[in-house]
């Protein structure tokens, strides 16, 4: 069985610049997000042992999602000068580590990754774990694709199959989409149906097991309240539902030899050496040098 690892860049990025605090280089390169990313992926597969791998990131053009709602994902702050910075320098970290990286201008990372899920979907010597804090990416979820989300910072993953998904929010992987309509998602700034809540809309999928069930059983809705939420939202919920649908055929071409994976390549040692991570140095290659500490004097956290 090969293991197929798929790595959301982005959300593994934003978790890493989150997790710890400012540390730079000695030309005062910022490399917080750099040493996070890098040991989030080192630990992703030393866990998993990765026979393929792929690290997929969004670009900054818009998507057909922007198109659809003006305003999606609007509410979004600016992205900080030391985070914009080192998203440079992680993906040529992992071009000089010789790891398949991708993305498509108009797609999100998530649209990119359910297309490489739907390529390997009737393959079945493949196994493939998303590794991603995005909980959109539950409804790729099936008896072959796990998505493995980290906690308590990047210290730990939870790995979520199709019980783990029933258990925490009580529907199946295939209603994550419907169940997303109802409640909308504030990060991204869709509106569902507001006043039904995640409580309400799990119950509402299990009963009538989707959105467009729900439209045509409304009569067998017992809440009045509800009933009228469903039918004064009924346009957002249909919105909602395309935003938060992973699309599954985006025009890309995969060539499985390049998502082989054999190893950090030495050329990542040479760059993390130039930024001064020693500590990913000794902890991918096995070589020790001294550790420059960062010019701030602030508390390290040490994950890993």
């Amino acid at each position: 069985m090969n293991n197929l690892i798929l790595i959301d860049g982005n959300a593994i990025m934003h978790r890493a610049f989150h997790a710890y605090p400012l540390l730079t280089s000695s030309d005062n390169t910022p490399t917080n997000v750099i040493y996070g990313f890098l040991a989030m992926l080192y630990k992703t597969v030393v866990d998993f042992k990765p026979t393929h791998l792929a690290v997929v990131f969004d670009t900054p053009k818009p998507t057909f999602r922007n198109k659809l709602y003006e305003k999606y994902q609007i509410q979004r702050p600016k992205i900080d000068d030391k985070f914009a910075v080192q998203i440079p320098l992680v993906k040529q970290a992992i071009d000089e580590a010789s790891i398949y990286r991708l993305e498509k201008d108009g797609y999100e990372a998530d649209d990119i990754i359910g297309t490489i899920c739907e390529i390997f979907k009737n393959n079945q010597d493949y196994k493939i774990i998303i590794v991603s804090g995005d909980k959109d990416i539950f409804q790729l979820v099936n008896d072959k694709t796990f998505v493995a989300t980290p906690i308590a910072g990047l210290s730990t993953v939870k790995i979520y199959n199709e019980t783990e998904i029933k258990q925490k929010l009580d529907i199946l992987p295939s209603q994550v989409v419907d169940y997303k309509a109802l409640v909308g998602d504030p990060s991204d700034n869709y509106p569902g149906a507001k006043g039904i809540g995640p409580i309400n809309a799990a119950k509402l999928i299990q009963k009538f097991g989707s959105i467009d069930n729900i439209y045509k059983n409304l009569d067998k809705i017992e809440s009045e309240k509800i009933k009228n939420i469903l039918i004064c939202e009924k346009e957002n919920v249909y919105l909602s539902k395309k935003l938060a649908t992973i699309i599954k055929d985006a025009p890309i071409e995969i060539d499985i030899n390049k998502l082989k994976f054999n190893g950090f390549n030495k050329k990542l040692k040479d760059f993390l050496e130039k930024y001064e991570i020693f500590s990913l140095v000794k902890r991918i290659f096995g070589e020790k040098k001294e550790e420059k500490k960062p010019e701030k004097k602030q508390d390290q956290i040490s994950l890993f």
